[in-house]
């Protein structure tokens, strides 16, 4: 049976939740559907607006589309987030029953990320984003990771800085969605 995108975004959704209840950290719900966020993370003393995702395998890839579409009369209308909607992205990957997160800062411009769950053909290294470094539990277990390296800015939001540590081993995507 194949699963609609409401179907993957309620698994995505409820999967993150759950993690995140696991590791400790404290989620809140909104009230009302219809903002750019689903849910809350306490992450350290700061509120953390969280848009929840599904994440596929290609191969050896996770596959996260960081934007919207809805239609409308001229065709699909594609929006990427941005920090005044969003502090991060949550996704969930079925086939790896992992939940993975990103800071709004580290996207950029990116509307697609791509992570590695297991090494390049060519020993790549240079340049990968390893799914490993971005698990969602390393917000808690790690916290010289490179998702959990967050400072400060004047502002009171949190930034990305560091690098992401290299060398991590995925397990590979079993098969592709």
């Amino acid at each position: 049976m194949e699963l609609t995108t409401d179907q993957k975004g309620a698994i995505a959704e409820s999967a993150i939740v759950h993690a995140a209840i696991k590791l400790g950290i404290d989620v809140y719900l909104p009230f009302a559907e219809g903002g750019r966020y689903d849910l809350i993370l306490d992450l350290d003393q700061r509120l953390v607006r969280v848009q929840c995702k599904w994440a596929s395998c290609h191969g050896d890839v996770l596959v996260v589309r960081a934007y919207s579409c809805r239609r409308s009369r001229v065709g699909l209308i594609k929006r990427a987030y941005s920090p005044d909607q969003i502090d991060a992205i949550a996704a969930y990957c079925l086939q790896l029953d992992r939940c993975f997160y990103f800071p709004i800062e580290w996207l950029r411009a990116r509307t697609t990320i791509q992570l590695r769950v297991s090494p390049t053909r060519n020993n790549q290294r240079a340049g990968i984003n390893w799914a490993d470094d971005f698990a969602l539990d390393r917000l808690h277990s790690d916290p010289q990771g490179a998702v959990a390296q967050l400072g400060e800015r004047q502002s009171g939001t949190l930034e990305a800085r560091g690098s992401i540590p290299l060398g991590s081993m995925g397990t590979p995507c079993l098969s592709s969605e």
